[in-house]
């Protein structure tokens, strides 16, 4: 596969360069697709260490073991708002690892087959559930999901990092980006990895799972 995307990249004369500095493509994947998602909305607004302390108090609170189990979605949608609210989390963020929790529960978030649905129809049902956007959804859908062809218009770094390697005056809007994108096809999440590696080179990327 690396092989194979390298090739498509390539053909790029910017992407080349960025390329040959990174080396090849290491898109780490993660299994736990309720913890990351509940990590996603810890993490929101919130600096790393900050978010990182927040996120280790919510699992001691909500199942008892320590920080390093990941939480069920049962666990959490019987712990009681006050728990929550004292190990951090505001109002608003504890209703959505409630609403998330009762989604995965009663399937109308049904995580065992989001793997087998298309990129589309991922999106939509991730962004029925509160606190959680598109931008979110895109980077589930290349970390959890392992997608491929992923193009996160909205994501700052990416537009930071486009501006930068083509010496343009200003940020592309996402209008822009999306068209430039279409050259990556069909391996734009790889291609996003790189932009984002361009700017910061060996460190580790992973949105839903930083911290």
């Amino acid at each position: 596969m690396s092989r194979e995307v390298v090739r498509v990249l390539r053909a790029d004369p910017i992407m080349r360069r960025i390329v040959e500095r990174v080396g090849p493509p290491r898109i780490a994947r993660h299994r736990g697709r309720f913890e990351a998602l509940v990590r996603a909305i810890v993490y929101q607004q919130l600096s790393g260490k900050a978010a990182g302390t927040i996120y280790r108090r919510v699992l001691l609170s909500v199942n008892g073991n320590g920080p390093k189990r990941a939480p069920m979605p049962e666990e959490m949608l019987a712990a009681k708002p006050a728990v929550l609210r004292a190990a951090g989390l505001s109002r608003q963020k504890t209703a959505y690892l409630k609403d998330l929790s009762a989604r995965v529960l009663d399937g109308r978030l049904p995580l065992a087959r989001l793997g087998r649905m298309g990129d589309d129809e991922v999106i939509k049902r991730l962004t029925e559930v509160k606190g959680i956007g598109r931008w979110t959804a895109e980077m589930f859908l290349i970390f959890s999901l392992g997608r491929s062809d992923v193009w996160p218009v909205d994501d700052l770094g990416l537009r930071k990092a486009v501006m930068k390697a083509y010496r343009l005056r200003e940020m592309p809007s996402p209008w822009a980006l999306a068209a430039r994108g279409e050259r990556f096809r069909p391996y734009r999440s790889y291609a996003t990895w790189y932009f984002w590696q361009s700017l910061a080179p060996g460190e580790p990327v992973d949105p839903l799972n930083a911290g």
